[in-house]
């Protein structure tokens, strides 16, 4: 597996999300997860992807219990946002509210650390930023955090360019995690070049448009009972059947050129530069393996041009109208 760096932290060029395993993608097998996890080392993939919220709590235990006896192997990133002093693991109706202050910052790294087993997180996240907080408090204890030990690198999730840079005049920026893939391009607008320009390496989430892309599914009545995508803009209504032909565009291009449609689109987020380490997301080995021979497939130019000029505009927004309201701050 080849590696990258987001700034100054050596990762795989293709991380693992783990979300999926303990949440919001239907049923789950714990064990299954776990051997995913352990798997990922067999093919060179050392980048997991995990947060408070996945469970809630649920997901971080999972992957503490996975890289037990091999932490050091892992380059292991989490995130916080939300209160979890009422939380019930499992229950995400428990959570509180989102919050950026000093205090938390400091509270939340406690019980990851505690979950994840380790005395240290490689990349520490905000999840998503608060508005009723100044950055430049969230970071300046996120800094504290990395001067203590407990925090090797810090990163921003779903920031907009001038928290970006707000933020990085506190503390330097290692990473920005945001939605990135064939059909959520918005982040080319701003947020990419912001990075570029301030030398902040750049993690695509959901790289196959949360398997819609990888043709995993084709209708909501296909996905479980549990899983949100089942209500998504995207996967709804006229939306669903637009998205469907852009679905099937990729497929297209990738049975040319012998290759699954997810690694089809995995191989075009690593075509948009080495600063970028997308994390695609699943709860199954056999999906790890597919997704991490995304690095061996070559995207000539003219590969890329044809994606940019055959693949149809997405339709519908990437969250409900809540979930939009709470990105690129």
């Amino acid at each position: 597996m080849d590696q990258r760096r987001l700034r100054d932290l050596q990762v795989s060029a293709i991380g693992l999300g783990c979300m999926g395993m303990s949440a919001f993608y239907g049923t789950t097998d714990e064990d299954e997860g776990i051997q995913t996890i352990r798997h990922a080392l067999d093919l060179g993939v050392d980048f997991l992807d995990t947060a408070q919220l996945y469970g809630p709590l649920t997901n971080e235990t999972l992957v503490g219990r996975a890289v037990k006896g091999h932490r050091d192997q892992y380059v292991i990133a989490t995130k916080f946002n939300y209160r979890m002093d009422d939380a019930v693991a499992g229950d995400i109706s428990t959570i509180g509210r989102q919050d950026g202050s000093a205090e938390h910052v400091r509270s939340s790294i406690h019980g990851s650390l505690k979950r994840l087993g380790t005395d240290y997180v490689d990349l520490y996240y905000q999840h998503r930023v608060d508005p009723a907080v100044p950055i430049e408090e969230t970071v300046g204890a996120m800094a504290e955090l990395v001067a203590e030990g407990k925090v090797r690198h810090i990163g921003l999730s779903e920031a907009g360019p001038e928290t970006i840079r707000r933020a990085n005049a506190v503390h330097p920026i290692t990473a920005v995690q945001t939605e990135y893939s064939l059909w959520t391009r918005d982040p080319e607008a701003e947020v990419l070049p912001t990075c570029r320009e301030l030398g902040i390496g750049f993690v695509p989430y959901s790289p196959l448009g949360r398997g819609f892309l990888a043709g995993r599914f084709s209708s909501p009545d296909e996905l479980d009972e549990g899983d949100f995508r089942r209500s998504g803009p995207r996967f709804t209504g006229r939306n669903l059947e637009a998205n469907l032909r852009l679905a099937e565009k990729v497929k297209e291009i990738a049975a040319e050129k012998d290759v699954t449609a997810a690694q089809l689109a995995i191989a075009w987020v690593l075509a948009q530069g080495d600063d970028l380490v997308p994390i695609p997301g699943t709860k199954r080995r056999t999906y790890l393996e597919q997704n991490a021979g995304a690095v061996d497939v070559e995207l000539t130019k003219e590969d890329l041009a044809r994606i940019e000029a055959e693949l149809p505009e997405p339709a519908g927004e990437r969250y409900d109208e809540a979930g939009m309201k709470s990105v690129n701050l």
